[in-house]
């Protein structure tokens, strides 16, 4: 589908792509039990009130990518483009790289294992995520979250983290710095520098190194 191909596949269920390439924009939307494995899309706003979709061996280029959709299986899948996986729900990821800012916003119910996250401000306002052995990178992520949770991951470049979130980590490398977790704790190797400014955040940081 070349990028002249717009809006393809819309309202459509029970589908299957395979070893295909998806190049026009707004790909996917409103589609229920979905199968993708060998793809290559190029395809801004591509997924958006997707139900169900599972993903295998593909790559993805885009903005605003799977916005407002939920129960996303997707293994083994690089993604490049701002702004994606806002407002999903009971989604896992595996083994995946994302280059992405503003990824995972207000996401409820999230597993992220294996995988590379990089960009700016991740996963703000999100509620019962989790990432599970995971490098991300990228300034002020993990704010305002609920029900916050890394297991043995390693968090590089990141500054000004956990502000305002309700977080259990284990970290396994040294952090830039640490803002204002409001209630949890926070295990790290080191960390540069911690600030504790507001009243109200309650959460620990223990340093194990």
């Amino acid at each position: 589908m070349t990028e002249l191909c717009r809006a393809a596949l819309w309202y459509s269920r029970d589908l299957e792509i395979l070893d295909s390439k998806l190049h026009g924009i707004k790909a996917l939307r409103e589609c229920a039990d979905v199968r993708m494995r060998g793809c290559d899309v190029h395809s801004a706003e591509f997924g958006w009130s997707v139900h169900g979709i599972r993903v295998q061996d593909s790559s993805f280029a885009g903005e605003y990518f799977m916005m407002c959709s939920d129960h996303l299986q997707f293994d083994n899948v690089t993604l490049s483009g701002n702004y994606s996986f806002q407002y999903i729900e009971d989604s896992v990821f595996e083994n995946c790289v994302f280059d992405t800012k503003d990824a995972f916003w207000h996401a409820r119910n999230i597993t992220v294992r294996n995988s590379t996250i990089k960009g700016e401000y991740l996963a703000w306002y999100s509620e019962n995520i989790t990432f599970e052995n995971c490098v991300i990178s990228g300034t002020q992520p993990l704010c305002c979250c609920r029900g916050l949770r890394l297991i043995s991951c390693r968090m590089d470049g990141a500054d000004l983290a956990f502000e305002k979130s309700d977080v259990e980590a284990v970290l396994t490398a040294p952090i830039i710095s640490i803002k204002n977790p409001r209630s949890g704790s926070i295990s790290v190797p080191s960390v540069s520098e911690i600030i504790m400014d507001d009243p109200a955040a309650e959460g620990k940081v223990i340093v194990i190194g």
